[in-house]
């Protein structure tokens, strides 16, 4: 059997056959430990349905962000809603309003690609603008006639990668009424912002005129979940329930005012602004938020060293404690309302 150094050095080497990298460039270690990962699982016996698994999902996260790579630079948004609302129901007339709205913008939709409010979500972007990930089902095979052809559309075998991909190229979610699909998504959305494993983005519920169903979900949300301690009070600032698609909208738009992005930089969570902000604004910042800084204070900085993104934009540096995010999104929420320079 060949030696391990052996089969790293023809890794290696099939690597550089493949594609070049600048010297500096950590990708040709990550790829060289996925090919490892791969040949160990042949080596250590695991049965087909494992292996299976693992190649089918790493074939659809390299396609999927292959085409997503292609629009690098849009924001989107991801619509959520029940696949069995009706053309008349009015969540299907708020979820196309939104839409709608949001193409104004120039933000691009991504849905699960199906009928309801998925091609709702789908009418004000057009197919131009919109992609559809949609998961094979027996009970569910075609795409929507808005998307369906589209080269955006990708198809997937399993929810996780699904889910994945709905995650990582989200600036925002919206929740339409929906059943189990929809609210598994919806509260993954939530789980991984509260826990740090997503950027923080807006969470928004939208509904049509005269219905409840978001009103009875915050209920349930304040009284049982947060009435008996099972999440912190900051939790709830984590999502917004919409009275209108417009104000969904505004609070989309809003939380984007002067915030751009943010990256954690080692220790240090670095937020990018779309302005610099005043000193009495760090001041501000300082006073309200000491309780999620680990050691130091907030201050202005020009892009780090190891950034390689946006480096026009002006930070700020928020040695943040890595634990309540919902107050890190009470942050976020003030940086919008500073004074900038």
């Amino acid at each position: 059997m060949a030696s391990k150094k052996l089969i790293q050095d023809k890794i290696v080497e099939l690597i550089s056959l493949t594609t070049e990298h600048d010297a500096q460039d950590p990708r040709p270690e990550m790829i060289s430990q996925m090919i490892d990962t791969c040949l160990k699982m042949a080596k250590e016996g695991h049965d087909s349905g494992q292996i299976k698994l693992v190649t089918y999902a790493l074939k659809e996260m390299r396609y999927a962000y292959q085409v997503f790579n292609r629009y690098i630079g849009t924001r989107k948004v991801s619509i959520y809603g029940s696949a069995r609302t009706a053309e008349d129901n009015p969540d299907y007339k708020a979820a196309a309003e939104f839409g709608r709205l949001m193409a104004e913008v120039n933000w691009m939709a991504i849905t699960g690609a199906g009928d309801g409010i998925m091609k709702a979500g789908h009418e004000g972007p057009q197919r131009e603008a919109s992609f559809g990930l949609a998961i094979r089902l027996p009970f569910e095979t075609t795409a929507n006639a808005i998307i369906e052809g589209d080269p955006k559309l990708i198809n997937f075998r399993y929810f996780f990668t699904r889910k994945l991909m709905f995650m990582t190229h989200s600036d925002a979610v919206v929740g339409c009424p929906g059943g189990f699909g929809t609210q598994d998504e919806l509260f993954e959305a939530l789980t991984l912002v509260q826990t740090g494993k997503s950027n923080i983005i807006p969470v928004v519920m939208i509904a049509g005129e005269g219905s409840d169903y978001w009103v009875n979900w915050e209920k349930h949300i304040h009284q049982d979940l947060l009435g008996n301690g099972m999440i912190s009070e900051e939790d709830e600032s984590l999502f917004h329930v919409a009275t209108t698609p417009q104000d969904a909208v505004n609070h989309i738009m809003d939380f984007y005012k002067v915030y751009h992005s943010s990256r954690y930089v080692r220790s240090d969570y670095v937020i990018r602004t779309n302005a610099e902000l005043t000193n009495d604004s760090i001041v501000r910042l300082n006073d309200s938020f000491s309780d999620i800084i680990r050691t130091g204070k907030i201050q202005k900085s020009a892009p780090l060293s190891t950034e390689r993104d946006h480096l026009e934009l002006p930070r700020i540096i928020v040695p943040h404690t890595r634990r309540s995010f919902g107050r890190l999104r009470q942050l976020i929420d003030m940086v919008n309302t500073c004074e900038t320079i």
